[in-house]
């Protein structure tokens, strides 16, 4: 992953539990990156240790820490590095959701390795639809959980997220009936 995520961590935590925290997670997490650059391409493994580290000394879940990275995500780093792409993604949640899909072609003009995760949007109805999300990585859902809930935070619409496919279920990849 871009360093940019890892920052995106760094700045949740940074926020929410204080530099030392970071500094104790950085420690568990036996992650030898002090600085991470925004367009340095970053083993995975480097993420999830994070996550791990910081569910640990936390004491919350990894789903937790993922679900509030996902918000914080949209909340504020998209919003500070993506301000105007995250703009043109539509005027409301439903249209944003429905735009979802080619977002990712437009942020790999900024990030050209990314190894972006695809979504794909059914049943669009009046107050909901169904999320399809695709990726290699595993364990990522709650993250996308968090997203959602931080679009529908950003456009002031409450909103409901069910999970109603995954793979830990079976299934090939997770579909979420999100509803406003």
């Amino acid at each position: 992953m871009y360093g940019i995520v890892n920052k995106g961590v760094q700045s949740l935590v940074t926020d929410n539990w204080g530099d030392e925290m970071w500094s104790n997670i950085l420690e568990d997490s036996k992650i030898e990156v002090d600085l991470f650059l925004s367009n340095e391409i970053y083993d995975d493994e480097i993420t999830y240790k994070l996550a791990i580290s910081a569910s640990k000394l936390l004491d919350v879940s990894v789903g937790d820490v993922l679900y509030e990275f996902g918000k914080h995500w949209v909340l504020k780093t998209s919003i500070k590095h993506y301000g105007k792409l995250m703009e043109s993604g539509g005027a409301n949640l439903k249209d944003f959701l429905i735009n979802l899909p080619n977002f990712h072609s437009r942020v790999m003009l900024i990030f050209p390795k990314i190894t972006p995760p695809e979504f794909k949007v059914t049943q669009i109805e009046e107050n909901s639809l169904h999320l399809h999300y695709f990726s290699k990585r595993e364990g990522l859902k709650e993250f996308v959980r968090g997203i959602v809930k931080g679009l529908g935070t950003m456009f002031e619409t409450p909103v409901e997220i069910e999970l109603v496919e995954d793979r830990d279920a079976g299934d090939d990849h997770e579909v979420f009936k999100i509803t406003w």
